[in-house]
């Protein structure tokens, strides 16, 4: 994440755990005019096994989110706010995140090139310190948590149970399942010194 991302999720991580929720990872992208705020969230790691994030719970999130920067107001000029369930191409923010996944395929873009590649996909094999090995066309290719710009996994479509099936079976590659569940996004104009005034938008 960005440092600009990291000081809000620094500031919104409280408030998400408060829900009975986890924030996994921020994404800000500044764009002239409007920026994008998106929260990642999930539930907590003792109900794993026995529930996932739901509208409600990103609703939720989204409603007490939105007091809270209106407040603290850590970002300036417009932006619109959305709340996500991770989804099946889990974005991976931190190392622990890696260590969970090992021998899952992750897509992951560089901050700077290594062996002049600025993106790779590939199996995590181990985390070694601070860095993540990788298997990458049958080799293994070390890269420093440090110099990840972004991550997200390669769904496993077949284990999902949707693989693409023979001509004519009328399965296509590419459907998915469990895909995020995502609060309507919320749009804040600012003035100077006034909080924002925010409204539904439809996804």
């Amino acid at each position: 994440m960005s440092e600009k991302a990291n000081h809000i999720a620094n500031l919104l991580a409280p408030t998400v755990q408060a829900l009975g929720l986890e924030l996994l990872g921020i994404e800000y992208l500044p764009a002239p005019g409007s920026a994008t705020l998106r929260l990642y969230i999930d539930v907590q790691e003792a109900e794993r096994d026995t529930r996932h994030v739901n509208v409600e719970d990103c609703e939720a999130v989204s409603r007490e989110v939105s007091a809270q920067l209106d407040v603290e107001d850590p970002i300036t000029g417009n932006y619109t706010l959305e709340v996500s369930s991770p989804g099946v191409d889990r974005p991976l923010f931190e190392l622990a995140h890696f260590a969970r996944f090992l021998g899952e395929t992750a897509k992951v873009v560089l901050k700077l090139p290594q062996d002049r590649r600025r993106r790779l996909q590939g199996a995590i094999s181990r985390i070694e310190g601070e860095d993540i090995v990788f298997t990458v066309d049958d080799a293994e290719m070390t890269v420093a948590f440090d110099n990840i710009d972004k991550a997200r996994l390669v769904p496993d479509w077949a284990a999902l149970g949707l693989a693409p099936e023979k001509p004519g079976g009328g399965r296509k590659a590419g459907a998915k399942a469990g895909d995020a569940k995502r609060a309507p996004a919320r749009k804040a104009k600012k003035k100077p010194n006034q909080p924002a005034a925010r409204k539904p938008r439809a996804e």
